[in-house]
């Protein structure tokens, strides 16, 4: 079976068309989605729709992810929290609640979680950040006894993740693999191009591949910068050029 693992969507349907595009063209016969739908994107409104939609697919399995309920528990507490460590990004999730409607919200607040899944012999455990918290990072450079901790208790055989924006994979020497499949909507790669991960798993055994995608950034930063929240126009280039990771 082949698998498509997207995560941290952010609101860029240029990207996930692009994405998609290429899923279709490799013929993934499921998607899992790590969460990261809407929040600080050119098209947060539209991006949720879709995944609203797709939701009634079978093909489709759906987790949260932090941003996700930020929005769906925004409250002015939050704002003030953050609004000192990330002055760009509760600006940008500010204007994300005041457009987003309400069953878009109760959309992304009912997903769950993670989630357990079996294909072909392989047990797969679907997260956004780690099994331990939804905003705890796996990065590449995670040294291998916090990857370990971080799955204690995890019956799984793969381990899915996303939230760091940079894809990366960890085999472990109790035989569990950790895999970050990148961002969809707002990578960290130097070179930006939307990134998701393809999973072929039969009889049992894996074979992983990161993709990397061309989209029309210049297409999805003019539309960050017409939303014109205050922000919106050093998001909208950090899409172009991302010298800074942020949430």
């Amino acid at each position: 079976m082949r698998i498509a693992v997207i995560s941290d969507i952010h609101g860029n349907m240029d990207a996930l068309n692009a994405v998609i595009k290429d899923m279709d063209k490799q013929k993934c016969e499921k998607v899992f989605v790590l969460g990261d739908y809407a929040m600080a994107g050119p098209e947060p409104m539209e991006t949720v729709g879709f995944f609203i939609m797709k939701s009634r697919d079978s093909k489709y399995s759906m987790i949260q992810g932090n941003t996700d309920l930020m929005i769906a528990d925004y409250s002015s507490d939050l704002y003030e929290s953050m609004k000192s460590k990330a002055p760009l990004m509760v600006e940008a999730l500010r204007n994300d609640v005041k457009i987003l409607s309400n069953s878009e919200k109760a959309f992304l607040k009912n997903l769950p979680v993670q989630l357990e899944i079996e294909e072909e012999g392989v047990k797969f455990l679907l997260v956004h950040g780690s099994p331990r918290r939804n905003n705890e990072d796996i990065l590449p450079n995670t040294p291998m006894e916090e990857v370990q901790a971080m799955l204690k208790n995890v019956d799984a055989d793969v381990i899915l993740c996303g939230h760091t924006h940079i894809p990366c994979g960890f085999q472990t020497p109790d035989k569990k693999t950790v895999v970050n499949a990148g961002s969809v909507g707002r990578p960290f790669t130097p070179d930006a191009k939307s990134c998701y991960l393809i999973v072929d798993a039969w009889k049992g055994r894996c074979v992983f591949e990161h993709r990397f995608i061309e989209y029309d950034k210049e297409r999805a930063a003019d539309k960050i910068r017409r939303r014109d929240f205050k922000g919106a126009y050093e998001l909208a280039g950090m899409l172009i050029d991302p010298k800074t990771r942020h949430m």
